[in-house]
C-alpha cells in the first residue's frame, strides 16, 4: 500500500497550537496532573518510542566465526591501522575512517590511491546491518571490509599481497594466530578473507553512546514527565516534524535511525560528466556475482540462515539511482552528506528536502517524498532535534 501524500502543512508551532493532544495524554499519572506542553501528539508517541532503546543488544554475526572474540577484535584493530595492507604501503583503513570524524574522512568523495565516486560513510554502529556500502554490494561486514583492500582506487592490494603482509609482518602474524588458533596458511584467499573477518570483528565494536534524544525517548517510554520536560523545546518541535508531516521516520526509523534500505531521494546520478553511478542497481549485480556473498564458500554459518536476504534479493529497474539510507546518529561528525558528498552542511540537506525537485524522482508507485516547504524556523527546529542525536 502506498503511503499517503504528505501535504505542505502548517508550521510546527501552529500544529502544536491546534492540537489538543500532548504527551500527558499518554504518560500515566496518579491523580490529576498538569499536561506537559509539547508539540507532539499522542499519535506520534509510538513512533518516538520505536526509535529506541539505545544501545541495542549485541548479537554476534554467525557468518564469521571470530565475531566478538577479543583476540579477533585486537587483531582487527591492528589491521585497521596497518598501511602495509595497501599497494603503496602508506594507506590504512584508518586513513579514510578517522575516529574523530565518526570514522569518516571529511571529504566529499573518498580519497585512496585515487579519488572515488562516493562519500566515505562513517563506521559507528555498522555492526548488525543487513547491507553494506552506499549500493549494498556486500551482505556482510567482513565482505565489505575485504572490498577496499582489493579496490584499485582505494588500497590497491590483492589477495596475495594482503596474505603476504599478514604472513611476513610479525605483529600481524601473531595477531592472526591469536585470533584463529593457527598461523596463516598457504591459501592466500583464505588468509585475506580471515583478515577481513577480523576487521569486521573490530568494526562491530564501534558503537556510539547514548544521546539527549535517548534520554527523552526512554522518559516517554516509562511515563516520566519530569525527565521528558528536560528535552529542549526546539528539539521537541523538530522531532514533531520528524515523526509528523515530514515523515522522516519512514526511512530513518528504528534505534539506528535507518531502515537499512535504499531509496531515490532526487540527487543526481552522475559520478562525473558522462559517467553514471547506478547505485543499488549496480550493487545488486555486484552482490549476486560476488564469490564473497553469504551464499558463497566463506560464510561460516553452515545453516546459511544469514543468507536469506541475499537469496531473495531481486534486480529491478527501480533500483537505478537508489542509495542506502544512512543512520542519523552522530551526524555532526560526518559532513559532508549524501552519497556524493554534495551537501556541505545539515542545513543544506534539509533545504534539499524542503525544495525537492520531484521530477528527479522515480516513484515506482510509491509517494514517499514531496517538497516539505520548510520555513527557516522549522529548519532550525529540525537541526536542534538532529543535534540531540550526537
Amino acid at each position: 500500500m502506498s503511503p499517503p501524500r504528505v501535504g505542505a502543512g502548517r508550521p510546527a508551532r501552529s500544529i502544536a497550537a491546534a492540537c489538543g493532544a500532548t504527551l500527558a495524554l499518554l504518560l500515566p499519572a496518579v491523580g490529576p496532573a498538569e499536561p506537559l506542553p509539547s508539540p507532539l501528539t499522542d499519535a506520534q508517541i509510538p513512533r518516538i518510542v520505536a526509535l529506541g532503546p539505545w544501545p541495542p543488544p549485541v548479537v554476534p554475526d554467525p557468518s564469521y566465526r571470530v565475531a566478538g572474540l577479543p583476540a579477533a577484535v585486537a587483531f582487527g584493530q591492528r589491521l585497521f591501522n596497518e598501511p602495509a595492507l595497501s599497494a603503496n604501503g602508506r594507506i590504512a583503513c584508518a586513513s579514510c575512517h578517522q575516529a574523530a570524524r565518526g570514522f569518516s574522512d571529511g571529504l566529499a568523495r573518498g580519497q585512496g590511491l585515487q579519488r572515488g565516486d562516493r562519500n566515505t560513510p562513517g563506521l559507528l554502529n555498522v555492526g548488525g546491518q543487513r547491507w553494506f556500502g552506499w549500493d549494498g554490494a556486500n551482505d556482510s561486514l567482513w565482505a565489505q571490509s575485504l572490498r577496499p583492500l582489493l579496490d584499485p582506487r582505494e588500497m590497491g592490494g590483492s589477495l596475495g599481497s594482503v596474505a603476504q603482509a599478514v604472513r611476513t609482518t610479525p605483529a600481524l602474524r601473531a595477531g592472526y594466530r591469536a585470533a584463529f588458533g593457527e598461523p596463516p596458511g598457504a591459501d592466500d584467499e583464505r588468509v585475506a578473507v580471515d583478515a577481513a573477518k577480523a576487521l569486521a570483528a573490530y568494526q562491530a565494536t564501534l558503537r556510539s553512546g547514548r544521546t539527549p534524544f535517548d534520554q527523552f525517548r526512554d522518559a516517554v517510554a516509562r511515563g516520566d514527565r519530569e525527565a521528558a520536560a528536560r528535552y529542549p523545546p526546539a528539539a521537541q518541535r523538530g522531532l514533531a516534524i520528524f515523526v509528523g508531516r515530514g515523515r522522516c521516520w519512514v526511512c530513518h526509523g528504528g534505534p539506528n535511525f535507518s531502515n537499512d534500505e535504499f531509496h531515490d531521494i532526487g540527487r543526481p546520478h552522475f559520478a562525473e560528466a558522462g559517467r553514471v553511478d547506478p547505485g543499488r542497481h549496480g550493487g545488486i549485480r555486484a552482490l549476486q556475482a560476488s564469490r564473497y556473498n553469504l551464499l558463497g564458500p566463506f560464510n561460516d554459518d553452515l545453516t546459511r540462515a544469514t543468507a536469506t536476504s541475499t537469496r531473495h534479493v531481486a534486480l529491478e529497474h527501480r533500483h537505478w539511482g537508489e542509495f542506502k539510507v544512512p543512520s542519523l546518529r552522530n551526524l555532526a561528525l560526518t559532513a559532508p552528506y549524501f552519497h556524493d558528498g554534495s551537501a556541505a552542511t545539515l542545513r543544506d540537506v534539509l533545504r534539499h528536502y524542503s525544495e525537492l525537485n520531484e521530477e528527479r524522482l522515480h516513484a515506482d508507485g510509491e509517494r514517499l517524498l514531496v517538497p516539505l516547504r520548510l520555513g527557516d524556523a522549522e529548519i532550525d527546529d529540525l537541526l536542534a532535534f538532529l543535534d540531540t542525536l550526537n
